[in-house]
């Protein structure tokens, strides 16, 4: 019997017979490693543990806490829900089902439409199912055969995606008990390790997620192996319901969507407050890095997204016109403007690095079923800055953004973790370019003493990336910046500099956000503090309430000695109960409430009431207005 090699990740290498499924493996490292483990990472590639490894490898044995092994977890879920969907409702048709990031979904295509009685029904017979017991074992069927067999069951979906599978790729299929799906996998290794499921919702969605197709029924799940960690991932789901961004963005009266701009955000007076002071800091912390500030058009011709390669890679997200009968495109990205700019200059190596902000609009083509308020849209400003650099300086720019970068994240109280994303099959350039370009980006980072995951094939067409993902308050995570390392730009657009030899070179270009775009980014801050905003970046500072009318007149003399000051201030002197107004303020989550009557009109004081403190005692006005101004000087 041919033997393997098999490295783990503590560089042991164990000897193994070819075939040697990765259960096998598991249990002859450590019975108890077998029964935690869901699957594995061989070669770079996750695998079930019912499947095989070939040749000399590389493995990581998986757990559910891993995130390949909720993959695995997930994806065996997913199957779980079409077979009690197909007990219960004989007739319907089967389209995908895959594990996603919090959980797994299937779509269904059936005359019935489900509802929330039936998701319980469905929940139930998921729970039998998994109790079963199946082995979840996986074979393989010749291409005619496997078409064969969905077109005799007048399964369309999966007669499709058979059809438009390369003829030389294998094509797999998974089993449990009575009930067969085409899948490639990874999955369990039997469906008794799934033993706690919630059914969360129903949505449409098109058949390939295109609008011109049928709409087919989504269901969406999650699954655990404990019981504690499906009841903290409830309550986490009901915190988010509390923190939902659209709703708090209405009731504090900070923004609105409308269905004559549907993904196009309509940003309140209150709302623009926020979005002014996001800007104004990121514009003061980018001159004290020696950033320039820029602005380029929205709408640039066809040829300038032909060169970048936007046309090829990335048209299906734009948005066109035509000026003067010549074909014209609306930004969907700030770099092209930036380039012309550079190019409108010629450069020595003595003025590099340039370094370039733009807060630049850019609107990219969103289906209408994943907008979703300011978390996505179809117009919105990136934080965007393009730099251009020699080659020996890249290591220490990206160091200086990794740094500008945590400052900002620490200054809103977000913990994040990085990954580094690897070049995808749409990309541009050589294997040279590539390898120097990831190599740079993970120098910096080790450099820098920053753990990083690797995100394989997911950087941009023209580069590798560096993702921060941040953490929100309940533990939620949302990619916000990235650092791009660019080599393809410059050699499209022919940039050059002119080097100590007098020789023309190509800069470097990296392009980076920090805050993502300002509009997503608010919406995940409102989530994160739940509408209540640090001092510094709530709309309403303070408002003053008077006991009754007869205390007017003091409420607003002081409340103009505060703006004066330049405190964001309001008077509610509307005839209702100091407790009423209290509450009200509570609710428009306002840091501060100062009450005012007579005693305090004779001290020239305030009583304040803090918004999660209550009643912190009594402050001179001068004492008072120190107390804000120093809490927003320092961002507290």
């Amino acid at each position: 019997m041919e033997k393997i090699k098999i490295t783990l990740p503590d560089n042991s290498v164990k000897e193994y017979n070819k075939g040697t499924t990765v259960f096998e493996i598991a249990k002859d490292i450590s019975e108890g490693l077998a029964r935690e483990a869901v699957g594995a990472i061989v070669n770079g590639k996750v695998k079930g543990m019912q499947e095989t490894v070939d040749e000399d490898a590389n493995i990581k044995i998986v757990k559910f806490e891993d995130k390949e092994g909720k993959q695995i977890f997930w994806h065996t879920s997913a199957h779980i829900l079409a077979h009690a969907v197909t007990r219960l409702f004989p007739d319907v048709k089967l389209a995908i089902g895959p594990a996603i990031e919090d959980g797994f979904y299937y779509d269904f295509d059936t005359e019935h439409r489900f509802t929330s009685e039936d998701l319980e029904k469905i929940e139930k017979e998921m729970i039998k199912i998994a109790q079963e017991g199946y082995i979840m074992e996986r074979f393989v069927m010749p291409r005619d055969e496997a078409l064969e067999y969905f077109k005799k069951r007048g399964e369309i979906y999966k007669f499709e995606l058979i059809e438009d599978l390369p003829e030389d790729e294998e094509i797999s299929f998974y089993k449990q008990g009575d009930f067969i799906d085409l899948c490639a996998g990874p999955h369990l290794l039997n469906t008794k390790r799934v033993k706690y499921i919630k059914l969360l919702s129903i949505a449409g969605a098109y058949w390939r997620g295109d609008e011109k197709n049928k709409m087919l029924q989504r269901i969406y799940g999650i699954s655990f192996e404990k019981k504690k960690d499906l009841e903290e991932y409830l309550y986490r789901l009901e915190e988010a319901k509390k923190r939902d961004h659209r709703k708090l963005g209405k009731e504090l009266d900070l923004f609105s969507i409308h269905e004559e701009g549907p993904g196009f955000p309509f940003f309140h007076p209150k709302g623009m407050i926020i979005r002014n002071i996001l800007e104004d800091f990121w514009k003061e912390e980018h001159a004290k890095r020696g950033y320039g500030e820029i602005k380029t058009p929205i709408i640039l011709n066809e040829e300038l997204w032909r060169r970048s390669g936007h046309w090829d890679h990335y048209r299906e997200n734009m948005y066109f016109t035509v000026i003067d009968d010549n074909n014209y495109a609306i930004k969907p990205m700030n770099c092209p403007g930036s380039i012309l700019i550079y190019k409108s200059n010629m450069y020595s190596y003595r003025d590099l690095p340039l370094r370039w902000g733009e807060l630049g609009l850019v609107h990219r083509h969103e289906l209408s079923g994943t907008l979703h308020g300011l978390m996505r849209v179809r117009s919105f400003t990136q934080d965007d800055a393009h730099l251009y650099m020699l080659p020996s300086q890249v290591k220490d720019e990206i160091k200086d953004i990794i740094d500008l970068a945590d400052y900002i994240y620490s200054v809103f109280g977000f913990k994040y973790h990085v990954e580094l994303s690897t070049r995808p099959e749409n990309s541009m350039g050589t294997e040279e370019q590539w390898e120097l370009a990831t190599n740079s980006l993970k120098e910096a980072l080790e450099e820098k003493e920053i753990e990083y995951t690797i995100n394989e094939g997911d950087g941009a067409f023209y580069g590798p990336k560096i993702d921060y993902h941040l953490e929100d308050a309940i533990g939620r995570t949302w990619q916000c910046g990235t650092i791009q390392l660019d080599f393809q730009m410059p050699e499209r657009f022919d940039l050059t500099y002119v080097d100590k030899d007098n020789e023309k070179k190509r800069p470097v270009m990296i392009h980076r956000t920090i805050l993502g775009s300002i509009e997503r980014f608010m919406g995940i801050l409102i989530e994160h503090y739940a509408g209540k905003f640090p001092v510094w970046i709530a709309p309403v500072q303070a408002t003053i309430l008077p006991i009754s009318d007869k205390f007017n007149d003091y409420a607003y003399e002081i409340k103009k000695e505060m703006e004066n000051k330049g405190i964001r201030v309001t008077v509610d002197d509307r005839a209702e109960k100091i407790g009423y107004k209290i509450r009200e303020a509570r609710l428009q989550r306002i840091p501060y409430m100062l009450i005012v009557g007579k005693k305090e009109v004779d001290n020239r004081s305030v009583s304040v009431n803090k918004r999660d403190e209550g009643d912190i005692g009594q402050f001179k006005l001068g004492e008072f207005v120190d107390k804000v101004l120093e809490e927003v000087k320092n961002k507290r």
